[in-house]
């Protein structure tokens, strides 16, 4: 390639770090390229005061900030570094900016190949910025592509809807994502056996035959899956369902791959030991088959055992949540205890909430002239002070009550027959008999027609009257101390209640919460890690049913690139119910914001034909720099690095937490 190697460096062995000022062949970019999310890409740099482009080598420098640097200013790494806040805002603040940087990227569609051009997610380019970038870039391309620009934030899309589309051709993140054949959900790499069913009849029929080393593939795979080693969704859903999350705790490997039915067939794989490969960096998941183990390996989930903390049963009485701290969970269990420190945190501040923003992330000292931008103050004022009156005043809990393990367990000793069951469901799990899981649904329904005994009906009665008379509608939530724990998720697996008005439901709603601990799904799981049915309790809630405008679920990282843990948060929004969310019943809305420089992007309009309005997305900004400053409260250690996952509503502006736990 004589055009690159004009650009060698005076030792051979050395690659060259750009192309300057030349065309860009196709060839050329291919060689100078990396890829990120499947897409192969190259860096650009338009210097303004030389009129030259740059066209980065990926392998010499991955980051602009580098290549400007040393490259063009001849400044060390470590100079940068010491200044490198204020380069960056030279870099993608200032309307006065020497450069123009952003990424070429080659796309594949069903029509042909195309490029796109994007800015980094915070710059601030105007119109006649990204005019005046695109045009140069364009000159400069030796290709014969479709070149079309994607907005990199929801700014840059306001400033295109007032263009017209021929002035500056563009595509915009979710109308890509619609058209994507490939999404990397957990990555990860597993041999297993191949399962392919065409439809959920298909696979209810056979699921008994489903075993833990299977990797079950079919169009949605549904949220009451057994533990599997793999899964294959062959259409869109999201990464927050409980489905994926499961996917997620488990540490298997999770994609959408579009048509991977007609792959498994064509290529005989459905019924065959595969390794079976999940990267997002990857155009596809990677199927190959293998030979059959001749002895099939003990999972690793069969040999760490899960131990749960002792919980208490005995003299709790049931309390409003705002009464219950975080220490609580052994009484109430983790989503009760959970609401109840939000509250303690809402009326009474944490010296934790800026533990995020705090640490040191090199070559920064800490992020917390970021914050102070946010909440517009500055960094001589107290933050911490500032941060718990910025969550004071835009976060709410719904008004509850938090019914404790002591009342489930009067509960079940108060029917001998109960007793009777529930012992011989422990002898048949410990015998590993086929009776479990009849056994089990017999405890259940033992359990939903047993009548609650006058005294704790009259106590809970008592409880609701006073802390939640004059609510219409409620929402009866289970609260275990057998989930959300290390290596063991129970995303959808216990009940919650919605659209509760009588005393006779909301005891009904109870009844079938306490249930949900015996189901055979639920029993299954906890044994296969080691929980027995003596140590797994449940705590109910009863909560205000917020009637909302919108809600959702957060999760204070990027669930599909878990290494972008440091600025972006990522959300599942839904204008019709959060629960549609959970349970994958829509596609939602997708977005990823900013919690340092701040800004945001759509990534799916999921169901809907347009986006939500500036307003909507303000809202979620603002939720999203509240979840790092829970991130920080609710962290197990010292790095303030674990996420937390949060399911809210908005009603009227304001933001109500319906429950948060950690995402593992």
């Amino acid at each position: 390639m004589p055009q690159l190697q004009q650009k060698l460096r005076p030792t051979e062995n050395v690659p060259f770090p750009a192309i300057i000022d030349e065309k860009l062949s196709l060839q050329a970019f291919l060689h100078l390229s990396g890829t990120l999310g499947g897409y192969p890409f190259v860096k650009v740099v338009v210097d303004r005061e030389t009129n030259k482009i740059h066209f980065m080598n990926h392998s010499v420098y991955p980051y602009h900030a580098d290549y400007i640097a040393q490259e063009i200013f001849d400044v060390s790494l470590e100079k940068l570094f010491a200044s490198l806040d204020d380069f960056n805002k030279s870099l993608y603040l200032d309307p006065d900016r020497r450069f123009y940087v952003g990424i070429l990227s080659l796309h594949k569609s069903d029509e042909g190949k195309f490029f796109t051009l994007e800015t980094v997610e915070i710059d601030n380019m105007n119109k006649e910025m990204l005019l005046s970038f695109y045009t140069r870039v364009k000159e400069s391309l030796d290709v014969s592509l479709p070149f079309l620009f994607k907005p990199a934030n929801h700014g840059q899309e306001m400033i295109l809807a007032t263009m017209n589309a021929a002035e500056l051709p563009a595509v915009y993140n979710h109308e890509l994502f619609r058209n994507a054949r490939f999404i990397c959900l957990n990555p990860g790499e597993v041999t297993g056996r191949l399962r392919l069913f065409h439809t959920l009849e298909e696979f209810r029929h056979e699921k008994q035959t489903v075993e833990w080393y299977d990797i079950i593939a079919m169009p949605r795979v549904p949220d009451d899956i057994h533990r599997v080693s793999g899964i294959i969704n062959g259409d869109f859903t999201t990464p927050l369902s409980h489905t994926n999350v499961l996917a997620s705790g488990w540490q298997i490997p999770n994609a959408v791959q579009i048509g991977v039915s007609e792959r498994i067939e064509k290529e005989n794989l459905n019924g065959h030991w595969v390794c079976y490969a999940v990267s997002p960096n990857a155009t596809e998941i990677d199927l190959r088959k293998i030979d059959k183990p001749v002895e099939v390996p003990k999972p690793s989930w069969s040999v760490h055992r899960i131990k749960l903390e002792e919980p208490e049963t005995e003299d709790t009485l049931i309390a409003p949540l705002e009464k219950l701290r975080m220490s609580d969970r052994f009484r109430y269990g983790t989503k009760a205890a959970n609401l109840g420190e939000l509250h303690y945190i809402l009326k009474n501040g944490s010296e934790r909430l800026l533990g995020f923003y705090r640490i040191s992330r090199p070559p920064r000292e800490n992020l917390l002239a970021y914050l102070a931008d946010f909440l517009k103050t500055s960094l001589s004022a107290d933050l911490n002070q500032v941060s718990e009156e910025f969550l004071r005043s835009f976060i709410k809990i719904p008004k509850g009550i938090a019914i404790p393990f002591a009342i489930q367990q009067e509960f079940l000793q108060s029917s001998p027959a109960l007793q009777q069951t529930l012992g011989k469901l422990k002898m048949a799990l410990e015998l590993k008999a086929r009776q479990v899981d009849a056994l089990c649904v017999r405890v259940q329904q033992l359990i939903i027609h047993t009548r609650l005994p006058d005294r704790l009906r009259y106590q809970i009665d008592d409880l609701i009257a006073r802390y939640l008379g004059g609510v219409k509608s409620f929402v009866v939530r289970s609260s275990s101390n057998a989930e959300d724990l290390q290596n063991f998720s129970a995303a959808g697996i216990y009940e919650s209640i919605n659209h509760v008005t009588t005393a006779d439901h909301i005891f009904e709603s109870i009844k079938k919460v306490w249930a949900s601990l015996l189901a055979p799904r639920s029993v299954r799981f906890r044994d296969e890690v080691g929980i027995s049915l003596d140590d797994s309790y449940m705590g109910v809630i009863i909560q205000e049913e917020i009637q909302s405008d919108m809600g959702g679920v957060m999760v204070t990282t990027n669930p599909i690139r878990r290494e972008d843990h440091f600025r972006d948060v990522y959300f599942n929004v839904s204008c019709r119910s959060v629960n549609n969310v959970v349970q994958g019943a829509e596609l939602p809305y997708q977005y990823l914001f900013n919690t340092v420089e701040g800004g945001g992007r759509t990534i799916s309009l999921g169901c809907a034909n347009e986006d939500l309005p500036p307003k909507k997305k303000a809202l979620l900004q603002k939720l999203a720099v509240a979840g790092r400053l829970l991130q920080s409260h609710f962290s197990p250690d010292y790095t303030f690095s674990l996420p937390l996952d949060v399911e809210w509503v908005e009603r009227k502006n304001q933001l109500f937490i319906l429950q948060l736990r950690p995402y593992r």
